[in-house]
């Protein structure tokens, strides 16, 4: 699956996606993510890409033709069966595992970050095909929130996870699932590891069946 992240701060990404399983997966072949600088789709000497909103009020907005420019070349450089535009805004709808499933069966992910106090709607209007959000609260853009979704599908992926059926018995996974009992908790259930005492006293370890 490719993963293409439009944003003002590629330098951002360096880190959380340089580690664990989602590097692995880059490494392996069974990912590739791609870091688009917004400034570069920019023509401008000063690399503009925000502009004050029309009407007034506070803060900057995402101006539309740097996205449409980074969106087309996107587009353009590969064809693929199945990809979606994802803006990621506190305007979206929840992302759940439930979407996470959903998204993983993509060819592609196009994640705009936002950034300021927005983007320009002709954006999400012409180019958007989902709105999400990680949750009500208020973040400084939309790079973390890219992160958590690279993370949370690229675990989906077959091959990513060492055990295959890791992730569909751990917290969040479809009740729908045949191998989890239908009165199952959504969470997953407490681990233990060795040893077995340790500051008394010791708590009863219960081993439970997921099949």
């Amino acid at each position: 699956m490719d993963f293409d992240i439009i944003t003002i701060f590629p330098d951002f990404f360096a880190g959380p996606l340089s580690h664990g399983m989602v590097f692995q997966a880059q490494k392996r072949g069974l990912i590739e993510v791609r870091i688009h600088d917004l400034r570069d789709f920019t023509t401008d000497r000063h690399k503009t890409v925000d502009d004050r909103p029309f009407g007034g009020g506070a803060g900057m907005v995402l101006k539309p033709e740097p996205l449409f420019r980074a969106i087309r070349k996107i587009r353009a450089e590969k064809t693929m069966s199945s990809r979606k535009v994802i803006l990621l805004t506190p305007q979206g709808k929840r992302f759940e595992q439930r979407l996470a499933s959903q998204f993983s069966q993509l060819d592609q992910a196009v994640l705009i970050c936002g950034r300021y106090e927005g983007v320009d709607e002709r954006v999400t209007e012409c180019l958007v095909e989902e709105e999400l959000s990680i949750g009500d609260y208020v973040l400084s853009g939309g790079e973390l929130a890219a992160c958590v979704f690279v993370d949370a599908v690229t675990r989906l992926l077959p091959g990513v996870l060492n055990n295959s059926s890791s992730a569909v018995n751990e917290s969040f996974a479809t009740l729908e699932n045949a191998l989890i009992p239908a009165d199952s908790s959504v969470l997953d259930y407490p681990h233990y590891t060795r040893p077995e005492d340790f500051e008394k006293p010791t708590r009863p370890i219960t081993i439970r069946s997921l099949i």
